[in-house]
């Protein structure tokens, strides 16, 4: 059975962008996903990155027309500055852990967390947008958060995903990591994930 890390911010609109069909993939190969939700303001830091708001006005317009190319291209009626961005992700990562833990669809879940913030506009702090993204993804948020440990430990989880996030080689969101150590980063490289995929299960 293939094997991926997903490393994602539930902030990422590239994260929500690539989302379904990597979903797509994940069910068509019967592939093991470990979702780690990570902190890459961490991860800049120590790779060269900066956050959106820190980078050249170059690359922000740049990174307003690849979200109108791709918006086109995949069919994803995203909004390009959302009411809610970026939006305290406390609460999400924790529900997406709590559902990692309770061997819930982590998956389906980060992506409908991700539909509420570039779609519908909804604030992923607020439990009411967090409970109607888990019922879109068949996730019980309350009972996974309620069978989960404390906050504390699901955000030391968050901590630790983050490390391990930076001794893989990891820089950006999202990125699929295989268990051979190969990384690809970005939705738009999941025409790879898909290729290696049906590789490993050939």
């Amino acid at each position: 059975m293939p094997k991926i890390d997903y490393y994602l911010t539930l902030n990422s609109p590239w994260s929500y962008l690539g989302s379904a069909r990597f979903i797509g993939f994940v069910d068509r190969y019967d592939a093991e996903v470990t979702v780690k939700p990570c902190k890459f303001g961490d991860i800049f830091a120590v790779s060269g990155g900066l956050p959106l708001a820190k980078r050249p006005p170059q690359r922000q317009a740049y990174r307003m027309m690849e979200l109108k190319r791709w918006r086109e291209e995949l069919d994803i009626p995203i909004m390009f500055e959302p009411k809610f961005f970026p939006a305290d992700e406390t609460a999400g990562v924790r529900a997406v852990i709590a559902a990692a833990l309770a061997g819930a669809d982590a998956l389906q879940l980060s992506s409908e967390i991700g539909k509420a913030v570039w779609e519908r506009e909804e604030n992923m702090a607020e439990m009411d947008v967090l409970r109607a993204a888990g019922e879109r993804a068949e996730v019980d948020v309350e009972a996974v958060l309620s069978a989960a440990p404390g906050a504390d430990e699901l955000d030391a989880i968050w901590e630790k995903n983050t490390e391990e996030a930076i001794a893989a080689g990891v820089f950006g969101a999202p990125s699929y990591v295989f268990a051979d150590g190969e990384i690809m980063w970005g939705q738009d490289r999941l025409s790879f994930v898909e290729k290696k995929l049906s590789q490993m299960s050939s």
